[in-house]
């Protein structure tokens, strides 16, 4: 499975810089210099970053042959995707990758089948968002009152929803 990492805006300068929308927690160990990036669409790249600086909190990055403003700004709208496999796994049993939760069983404690994770939103508040046969998605608050168990190995997780949630 493809995970964004970045995204490419707009052009910085003549030179070939372009500002990325980091949607990574660790921007500087995937975008460190000499780095091949693949990209979405993947015909754009890979990319090679060959510079990455910040500027007033926003990254700005250059890719190999990337040398002025025009082909920078061909590159807007580029997603910068790695590999699921690439992710390292927490430590912490109750920390999780978003790509771990899409795609679980969803079943209430006592074993009603309720659907599956389709996405996981964060919005203040971690959110999945559980996709129902023939019925509405339910949005879920992924906290352990709410859902004691998540079992990645066997493709389930399990809520206690509230009167009503669901």
């Amino acid at each position: 499975m493809q995970l964004v990492v970045g995204r490419i805006g707009r052009p910085h300068g003549v030179r070939g810089d372009v500002t990325v929308e980091v949607r990574t927690d660790d921007p500087e160990l995937r975008f460190a210099v000499g780095t091949p990036v693949a990209t979405d669409p993947a015909d754009r790249g890979p990319l090679v970053v060959t510079g990455r600086r910040w500027h007033k909190g926003v990254l700005l990055l250059t890719f190999e042959g990337v040398t002025d403003r025009d082909a920078a700004e061909e590159l807007r709208g580029t997603m910068l995707v790695i590999d699921s496999s690439e992710v390292t796994p927490s430590d912490d049993p109750d920390e999780f990758h978003d790509h771990q939760l899409i795609g679980l069983a969803v079943e209430t404690v006592s074993g009603e089948a309720v659907g599956e994770v389709e996405d996981v939103l964060h919005h203040g508040q971690d959110l999945l968002v559980v996709r129902r046969k023939g019925q509405e998605d339910a949005l879920i608050p992924f906290v352990r009152a709410l859902v004691p168990e998540v079992d990645v190995e066997a493709g389930r997780l399990v809520v206690d929803p509230p009167e009503g949630l669901l």
